[in-house]
């Protein structure tokens, strides 16, 4: 089976099925992305994070974030050179508005602020299904070539 270029990002991140936070690829160019993700009920955390009331770790919100936002932007800015990347996460200033309960689904929106000698900066957002703000501010990271 072909996969288109979006489907291709998003197959080539290096992370397992466990821990791969990102669905789908909306949009993506040199200035941005937009990607999703749904929280299963049956994710492994939340059985574990308050377990009558299970709420997503903001720790997985911000990889989410990062893995879209950051490892795919950044895969997509590289496209070009061989092998697959690595990602270093290197900081971040998230602010939280709202949690993300099981069965949600989150919109994350990137905006390149800057991508030089390796180091990506992005305006980061997070909004649910009902386009409730999750989460806003910036991450960033490095990308490394192997």
């Amino acid at each position: 089976m072909l996969l288109n270029p979006l489907e291709k990002i998003v197959d080539s991140l290096p992370y397992g099925d466990g821990f791969k936070f990102v669905d789908q690829l909306l949009e993506i160019d040199e200035h941005s992305v937009i990607g999703v993700y749904r929280f299963q009920k049956i994710e492994y955390f939340y059985q574990h994070h308050f377990r009558d009331h299970p709420v997503t770790p903001g720790v997985i919100l911000i990889e989410c974030m990062a893995q879209i936002g950051l490892a795919c932007l950044g895969s997509y800015l590289i496209q070009e050179k061989e092998g697959r990347p690595q990602f270093v996460f290197t900081e971040n200033h998230i602010t939280f508005l709202n949690t993300v309960l099981p069965e949600t689904t989150v919109i994350v929106t990137a905006k390149k602020e800057y991508f030089r000698f390796g180091k990506l900066k992005v305006l980061v957002q997070m909004i649910d299904e009902n386009e409730n703000k999750i989460a806003e501010g910036w991450m960033s990271g490095m990308i490394l070539s192997k």
